[in-house]
């Protein structure tokens, strides 16, 4: 049975209020009344309702982040770099896992909101830009446009995306093409097929939903490698690299002599468990920090003197290309 504010005063002798008051730290009180009641909640185990307490008008010291898909290895290192930002700096966070569906976005929206955390980090975007405008709290996104209203933090996905194209290039590459998600053109994410495409303007991009399962996405990769033959291939995710190095295997293609191959996240997973994907790197340790960082500034009401920030990426070779 979980132990109430009531059940810590009748252990400690004292009125419900002496213990709201140790809690919070407010008024006189002897260092005998303040250790009694500290032994009795260490006694019964009592935690205080963080909740509760903002609802009084006290900092909760919570931050919501929303995320797509924290069993994406990408989504689940950056939400391990940002709890422990957020640990270090003394806030507790609430994780929320969207999975790309708006009504679950929404709900997680609405009760961040009225739990009033201190802020929410989101890197999923299904809802319109009324959705984020309505909720009080400060919110930083991660490669995402939520709102105008909204600081966007995300690595240098236009350069990313020239990088690739420039290294296919350069590796001898006549007939590149590049496989992405979704379309993300409103999306900073969108601006590394631009990158892309700068270089390698009459290329193919072809677009395989998120939403699809692993057999449909794989029936697709092996379409497109089979149909348009191409001696290179810049993927926008690491993970979906991964799966057209196995697809071009089956088919017979071998890497890098017949298919030359980019991704693009170059996680510590990709780096120790992958390391023969060559891919662009993103850094994730210092996106969080910025994230963190640029929050907590808006949660201690400053204003932020720019509205979009880009952190640069790095080449990581590997083998493929």
């Amino acid at each position: 049975m979980v132990a109430k504010l009531t059940d810590v005063a009748q252990l400690a002798g004292v009125s419900p209020t002496t213990v709201s008051r140790v809690i919070n730290k407010k008024g006189y009180l002897s260092e005998k009344t303040v250790k009694k009641v500290q032994e009795a909640m260490k006694e019964l185990g009592y935690k205080p309702n963080n909740l509760a307490r903002s609802l009084q008008g006290k900092s909760a010291k919570l931050v919501g982040l929303i995320f797509p898909n924290i069993s994406n290895v990408f989504y689940a290192e950056l939400i391990s770099h940002l709890e422990s930002e957020l640990f270090n700096r003394g806030y507790k966070t609430i994780i929320c896992n969207s999975q790309h569906e708006s009504e679950k976005e929404r709900e997680y929206l609405e009760m961040l909101a009225a739990n009033q955390v201190d802020g929410i980090i989101s890197g999923s975007h299904n809802l319109g830009i009324k959705d984020y405008d309505r909720v009080s709290a400060p919110i930083i996104s991660f490669d995402r446009n939520l709102s105008p209203s909204i600081p966007v933090v995300s690595s240098d996905n236009r350069g990313g995306g020239v990088l690739a194209a420039q290294m296919l290039q350069k590796a001898g590459c006549k007939r590149p093409i590049m496989i992405t998600g979704n379309d993300d053109s409103n999306s900073p994410t969108g601006l590394r097929q631009v990158g892309f495409s700068s270089v390698f303007p009459a290329a193919t991009v072809h677009h395989i939903s998120s939403d699809f399962s692993p057999i449909r996405k794989e029936m697709e990769i092996k379409s497109i490698l089979q149909s348009d033959r191409p001696d290179g291939v810049f993927v926008s995710g690491d993970l979906t690299a991964m799966l057209v190095w196995n697809i071009a295997q089956q088919l017979g293609l071998s890497i890098p002599q017949d298919l030359k191959l980019i991704g693009y996240d170059g996680t510590f997973f990709v780096e120790t468990h992958y390391p023969q994907l060559t891919t662009i790197r993103q850094p994730l340790k210092e996106i969080a920090g910025l994230l963190v960082d640029l929050l907590i500034q808006k949660i201690d009401g400053k204003e932020l003197k720019q509205s979009d920030y880009s952190l640069p990426i790095s080449f990581l070779a590997g083998k493929s290309l």
